[in-house]
């Protein structure tokens, strides 16, 4: 906007300049360079004297370039001021120190909107430390995501430019949280054309709209009042079990919950038993399961004894930290 109205008193500005020169060039029969430095002399307000006298048609000129050009002088200022005293340059400083963040991100996450559903997307990838980027074509909340200093990119996420710009080549998981069903639908079609590996998450409306989400190539659906429902009747019958759980999502003074911890082949936990990895002594994490990535199989509370291979996932409970920590000693040694 501010760089449209600023392109805009520039070109009012040649405009003015040249008009000037033609116009004492012929009334005056002055030279380009006589006329030149006459209108600038005249547009700055700096008072030299006059190349040569003027006639009475050169003053009548002179009067409107000066009543033009400062107008014009006048606005711009004006709206540079405004650029600055507002914000606006800040927001562009920003928003240019964004995009080579956003240019340097791999293995990321994409949200698009960041309207209701969204925003608690947007909120919850935060907490628990992900590289994420939000892709929103509303300005206002742009501009409220760039004061929390969450990478976002204005446009429709409809479009592949936006997906793009987001590096979705290079992102590892993708969330469309858009407002309708149709909208959800197309997003999904195009972020699987571009990124065929992607793993896709999709937001649904209405019950009969999550096979079509998902015939076009999201890898899951989820409804929030499908989710809200269940939520209500835990509430009626286990609400200690709900009230344990809100515990966990809202603890202030750190974040608590059940994350994945790959073991990837050649880590250093491989054919080690979980109680020989010094996993389950560690403070604040609590082993709840173990996945086989081959059979797509769990293993609840697995016994200490239980040993640990490149087919295997440990499913985690407990703080974010400790967990990333357990994570990054697993694939420290990994080929």
């Amino acid at each position: 906007m501010i760089l449209n109205k600023l392109t805009g008193i520039l070109f009012t500005l040649a405009v003015i300049i040249l008009t000037g020169i033609l116009g004492y060039s012929t009334l005056e029969g002055w030279s380009l360079l006589e006329s030149l430095y006459m209108t600038v002399i005249t547009l700055s307000s700096v008072g030299f004297m006059e190349v040569h006298p003027l006639s009475n048609s050169g003053r009548v000129f002179t009067i409107l370039m000066i009543l033009c050009g400062s107008g014009v002088l006048i606005y711009g200022v004006s709206v540079i001021t405004a650029f600055i005293v507002e914000g606006e340059l800040t927001d562009v400083l920003r928003r240019k120190k964004m995009d080579t963040k956003i240019q340097a991100l791999k293995d990321h996450y994409i949200v698009c909107g960041a309207d209701q559903t969204g925003r608690y997307v947007i909120d919850e990838l935060s907490k628990i430390q992900k590289d994420f980027i939000v892709i929103e074509k509303d300005p206002e909340k742009i501009r409220k995501l760039m004061q929390d200093n969450i990478l976002c990119i204005e446009g429709d996420a409809t479009h592949d430019a936006a997906l793009r710009k987001a590096g979705i080549e290079r992102a590892r998981g993708f969330i469309t949280a858009l407002h309708s069903d149709a909208e959800n639908v197309f997003v999904v079609i195009t972020a699987k054309r571009l990124n065929p590996s992607l793993r896709v998450i999709s937001k649904a409306v209405e019950e009969e709209s999550e096979q079509k989400i998902r015939l076009v190539g999201a890898d899951s659906v989820v409804m929030p009042n499908y989710i809200g429902g269940l939520r209500m009747v835990s509430e009626l019958v286990r609400p200690s079990v709900v009230n344990f759980l809100d515990i966990m999502l809202r603890v202030k003074d750190r974040t608590i919950r059940v994350e994945e911890i790959d073991i990837p082949h050649g880590s250093a936990f491989n054919g080690k038993a979980l109680e020989e990895a010094g996993i389950l002594e560690r403070e604040g994490v609590t082993i709840v399961a173990l996945k086989d990535k081959k059979k797509d199989s769990y293993i609840f509370n697995p016994s200490r004894k239980t040993v640990l291979t490149g087919d295997h996932m440990l499913i985690a409970m407990g703080d974010v930290d400790s967990i990333s920590e357990i994570a990054g000693m697993a694939a420290a040694d990994a080929v």
